[in-house]
């Protein structure tokens, strides 16, 4: 029986990626998309949704609006600046056919609460973008973790940060909000940082073997991984260059085959008051003797990651119609 989740999604590239494989890979059911402010506002995030769904023909999909600023503070500057590191690597539109499909009435956070409320199967909740929609659940809703079986996040870093020194994206765009969630005391938590998506990048060959499929999928995982690339070589390129990471889908493709990341479970916990790390996530890896341990283990991190699997999901998934 295919394995149901929920994407909470900022849809940029690599989201747009990660909607296509949850909703086309057998393994999968995608219940619905909630969209929240980040990789660009949360109107665009909505949009460019809408777009890869009817894309790749499955409109049926819902998609619920969600939170358009994070919890407490002002991360983002109003309008967003054109050319700053974010609109370089996804832009405020994907470059897909404009869509008349319209996001549902209910907002996220309330979609979010009644489905799990009302769930009689598990259903994975798979946050890839600032956890704004999460901690808005849990704040309005205290059975809300108790409710959801599991919980992947894509975000976060123990070794750099991509947004600033010490910070991850997603993690740093709503720190308050990602230190309620992991805070939260869900059944299980998975997180999915950079240092397992830097080791699952793309290049312009796997690019090109997208394109070769003939399907919509494929021919958009191709635009996407091509857009990517040149953004990361010329704003935070990788050794060697021509290779790109695409984070969120590697959060969606555990679900499908565990094994694609290797984890150990640890203490995580997130920076919101430090003037040179705030949106750090601090992962306690000092585990030599449990006298060290100051805090139990709370979440599956992701340190490692399969390529080659990676890369054969994606492509089992991009190879079908919806």
């Amino acid at each position: 029986m295919a394995r149901k989740l929920i994407l909470d999604v900022d849809t940029g590239t690599d989201d747009a990626i990660a909607i296509m494989l949850a909703a086309l890979h057998p393994s999968l059911e995608l219940v619905g998309c909630t969209t929240v402010n980040g990789n660009t506002a949360v109107e665009n995030c909505t949009d460019n949704t809408l777009r890869v769904l009817e894309h790749i023909g499955r409109p049926e999909i819902p998609v619920h609006q969600g939170m358009a600023r994070p919890l407490v503070r002002w991360t983002f500057p109003t309008p967003r600046k054109e050319g700053d590191q974010s609109s370089r690597i996804h832009g405020p539109h994907l470059p897909l056919p404009k869509t008349s499909l319209k996001a549902r009435s209910s907002g996220a956070v309330e979609f979010l609460i009644e489905t799990y409320r009302a769930a009689t199967d598990e259903i994975a909740l798979v946050p890839v973008g600032p956890l704004s929609n999460i901690a808005a659940a849990l704040a309005l809703d205290p059975g809300f973790a108790d409710r959801v079986p599991e919980v992947v996040i894509m975000g976060g870093s123990h070794g750099w940060g991509n947004v600033t020194a010490a910070a991850e994206f997603n993690i740093w765009a709503d720190p308050e909000a990602a230190a309620m969630v992991f805070q939260a005391g869900f059944r299980k938590v998975t997180l999915v940082p950079l240092d397992a998506t830097y080791q699952a990048s793309l290049s312009h060959a796997d690019s090109a073997s997208f394109e070769a499929l003939g399907t919509p999928a494929g021919h958009a995982a191709s635009l996407f991984v091509k857009h990517r690339i040149a953004a990361y070589d010329a704003v935070q390129p990788l050794p060697g260059g021509g290779h790109a990471p695409i984070h969120d889908a590697l959060a969606v493709a555990s679900l499908i085959r565990p094994e694609v990341i290797t984890t150990e479970f640890l203490h995580v916990d997130v920076e919101t008051v430090g003037t040179l790390t705030v949106g750090r996530t601090v992962i306690d890896t000092q585990v030599r003797t449990e006298a060290f341990r100051r805090k139990a283990p709370n979440c599956h991190v992701a340190f490692g990651a399969d390529r080659a699997l990676f890369l054969s999901l994606l492509t089992e998934a991009f190879a079908r119609r919806g």
